[in-house]
């Protein structure tokens, strides 16, 4: 038989404007400032009291046999904690502690930092956008893929005697 005819209607195509394109990236760009700022003072107000109260000292003991598990010392575990509240800490409290390392504890533990859950900041977004379920589930699996990817690499690099 005859095939019928099926239109479909597109608005035209168009380059968009640099202006427009300009206009909407600093209107979200402004957007986002606006939101993270209080999040990123309260942020240090919080590592500031729980540091104070001994907080801080506990929930490291409290990682530290995670950490310890996937080839690096307890040292280590303060990386985890404060890359949780600001990522860019976790990376710095690596390098203070880079040469109580092995290369393999360095590469497992820029691994494992990589695939660790996003800051407070990026959980809140994510609360905010998704939900307090679907972001909660999100936290929880990207904890247990990090330290799961991170013994595996450990395993690895450690089974074939790798040496960085």
């Amino acid at each position: 038989g005859a095939q019928p005819s099926f239109f479909m209607e597109l608005p035209p195509l168009r380059w968009p404007k640099l202006s427009h394109i300009a206009k909407k990236t600093w209107t979200r760009l402004v957007m986002y400032i606006k939101e993270l700022i209080p999040i990123f003072i309260l942020i240090s107000v919080i590592i500031w009291a729980l540091d104070l109260c001994g907080i801080f000292q506990w929930i490291i003991a409290c990682i530290s046999p995670v950490v310890n598990a996937i080839g690096l010392p307890t040292s280590t575990s303060s990386s985890f904690v404060l890359g949780f509240f600001r990522r860019d800490f976790g990376a710095a409290g690596l390098m203070t502690i880079q040469n109580q390392l092995t290369g393999v504890q360095l590469l497992v533990a820029s691994v494992t930092l990589t695939l660790f859950l996003p800051c407070v900041a990026q959980l809140m977004i994510m609360i905010k956008e998704r939900g307090v379920k679907l972001a909660s589930l999100i936290a929880i699996m990207s904890i247990v893929l990090a330290f799961t990817m991170g013994f595996i690499v450990n395993l690895i690099l450690t089974s074939l005697h790798v040496v960085l």
